[in-house]
């Protein structure tokens, strides 16, 4: 590996945990409104949503998306698996069951 690759992976690196570690250390010292936590509440939910819904629509250009019949089968016990346990862990775990399931018996 040249140095000029691992100098990139080391700073690509540095760059991610800077972006993760200094909003930390700005905020720890001021005072945020009850309403920006209310609304900054919803940021994960959003994302999860937008990328569960992204994953389940195949795109075709200049046509609507299609469905993704694998993923939305695989969806089912995993959405299930979520609203039983209340966990993201067991949501991931189901959803990745699923979808071996579906691809051993060739529906995937």
């Amino acid at each position: 590996m040249s140095a000029y690759i691992l100098a990139t992976i080391l700073l690509c690196g540095l760059v991610t945990w800077l972006s993760r570690i200094v909003p930390f250390a700005i905020i720890k010292n001021l005072t945020v409104p009850h309403w920006l936590i209310n609304f900054l509440s919803f940021v994960p939910v959003a994302i999860m949503t937008a990328i569960f819904v992204e994953s389940l629509l195949t795109y075709h250009a200049g046509h609507w998306p299609g469905f993704d019949l694998p993923n939305i089968y695989a969806s089912i016990p995993a959405i299930l698996a979520g609203i039983l346990t209340k966990s993201l862990l067991a949501v991931v775990i189901t959803g990745i069951i699923a979808m071996a399931v579906l691809r051993l018996v060739g529906w995937a």
